[in-house]
């Protein structure tokens, strides 16, 4: 019997690591193999507190510190990860389950963001204008937030975290990290990267836990501003208690993406397209596509095509220690969620779907109690079912059949979500109106995950955001800094009136 060492996992706060206060913990599981390999300490309010204290108090002098000095360190943690990231890829595939190319994808993704963060000078200059009135100048400027929380989901470890962090930093402020319970431990990689990158103590910091530890970031009057991302729900959660409290939210919660498919379109490119944003992470991302319409006569074709990629699809262990080489699809992340989503496939089933690939039927390339699910192809979806309306996030794409274009984006537009969607199509005249028509916040033109790069800012409409600001991007660097004005008056000696209280307002000579 194969036994597996279990690992402590702890907090970070002011530079070092520690256990906490509290008793709770929480197991974290391989997805590949379903067995514990470490024990999370969940936080106490008292362990919130103490982590949130470290943050307030490295937060002043940090946000004092030079731009050119806090840039310097923003590109040493950027060579830092360049050199070492498969170690992060590593503890990512043993705690998540995606694949070691899924994994190394998510990080250079999240790298962008770093890179742009390097170049936040700019962004953070601001304006100057003489004599607006007689002997008056006035400036803008950008000042830090102080202490910031982000509560980063269980799909995206390093990525998600790493949409904010580093701009949030490079800003001035100081980050208290609330990651997944269930793969906590790329959080504490990055802080020890921080670390040694020179990013004085207590700038980052990572609070482990569940309810609790959110509670108190969303309550505790030392931070400022909340970044979440996760589903609608708890989304809707955070942004109402947070807001309460008197803090600046972006809450990005679920999706419902969809990819419409017009009978002009290279139906090679949409149907390799549709496997890649359908199964890629085990469709354990807020960006994948869920739902492909089909609009006219391609729906026959396109459903047998994408069968035919799915069939030649390996599920596996990301990281496989057999020399197998590296899987297409792992696991999903735990054993419950595994069964969540089967019970989609089931649903669809007996709502009159007709499963065309199953995923409940795979046979995975690892251990057999990874939580292994099996891409699924479902066809002839309509709106009422379930696997349409609910965000499954698993391996499950559902086509829906429409015989129009209008039709199909008054799917879309009814749809309660708005993150992104994409339009498969050879007509420039088609795509254009597409993007005006309708209405979510990314768009893809035979792109299937049309997420933007690290200067454009991401994030969805309706039910997909909470708050005004999307993530990263210029919109980014505001919501992680807030606006001074200052006006000013230096009276001229020479011209320095005789005698008398001036009460007029000054004078535009």
């Amino acid at each position: 019997m194969t036994t597996t060492t279990t690992t402590t996992i702890m907090h970070w706060a002011a530079g070092v690591p520690f256990a906490g206060s509290s008793d709770r913990t929480a197991p974290v599981t391989n997805p590949a193999t379903g067995q514990v390999t470490g024990e999370l300490a969940l936080a106490s309010r008292q362990d919130a507190d103490h982590v949130i204290a470290a943050a307030s108090a490295a937060a002043a002098s940090w946000g004092r510190t030079s731009l050119a000095r806090r840039t310097q360190v923003l590109f040493a943690f950027r060579e830092l990860l360049n050199s070492r990231k498969g170690e992060l890829a590593e503890i990512i595939t043993s705690e998540h389950g995606k694949v070691r190319s899924d994994a190394m994808g998510e990080i250079s993704r999240g790298q962008d963001v770093v890179e742009f963060a390097c170049g936040i000078s700019h962004l953070l200059k601001g304006g100057h204008s003489e004599s607006v009135s007689t002997g008056v100048d006035v400036h803008s400027k950008r000042d830090p937030l102080g202490v910031v929380g982000i509560i980063a989901p269980f799909n995206f470890p390093a990525m998600v975290p790493m949409w904010f962090f580093p701009i949030a930093i490079a800003a001035g402020n100081s980050v208290v990290l609330k990651p997944s319970e269930k793969d906590p431990s790329a959080s504490l990689w990055l802080a020890e990267l921080w670390k040694e990158a020179g990013l004085p103590d207590g700038v980052f910091n990572v609070l482990q836990g569940d309810k609790v530890a959110v509670d108190a970031l969303l309550e505790s009057p030392e931070v400022q501003a909340i970044s979440f991302v996760g589903s609608t729900p708890i989304a809707q959660y955070v942004y109402e208690n947070a807001s309460r409290n008197g803090k600046r939210v972006q809450a990005l919660g679920g999706a419902k993406n969809h990819m419409v498919v017009l009978p002009d379109a290279d139906l090679d490119l949409a149907a390799d397209s549709a496997v890649n944003a359908g199964y890629g992470s085990a469709g354990e991302r807020c960006m994948a596509i869920s739902v492909l319409v089909a609009v006219g006569s391609v729906a026959d074709e396109l459903v047998a095509r994408i069968a035919d990629r799915t069939h030649t699809l390996v599920t596996g262990d990301g990281n496989p220690s057999d020399g197998s080489g590296e899987a297409d699809m792992g696991p999903l992340v735990t054993k419950d969620h595994r069964d969540k989503v089967a019970s989609f496939i089931d649903s669809g089933e007996r709502q009159g779907a007709k499963v065309v690939v199953d995923g409940r039927e795979v046979k995975a390339r690892g251990a057999a109690d990874g939580f292994w699910l099996g891409p699924t192809l479902f066809d002839h979806v309509t709106p009422d079912m379930e696997i349409y309306r609910e965000e499954i996030f698993g391996p499950v794409l559902s086509v829906v059949r429409v015989e129009t274009y209008e039709e199909a984006v008054a799917l879309i537009n009814a749809n309660p979500y708005g993150n992104g969607t994409a339009i498969f199509t050879n007509d420039g005249g088609a795509a254009r109106r597409f993007e005006a028509d309708v209405h979510v916040g990314m768009i893809g033109v035979n792109v299937p995950i049309p997420v933007p790069v690290a200067y454009y800012s991401f994030g969805g409409w309706k039910r997909s955001l909470m708050g005004d600001t999307h993530a990263h991007g210029t919109e980014g660097v505001h919501f992680f800094t807030r606006g001074k004005v200052v006006t000013t008056r230096w009276v001229d000696p020479a011209n320095r009136p005789e005698g008398g209280l001036e009460l007029g307002f000054p004078r535009n000579d």
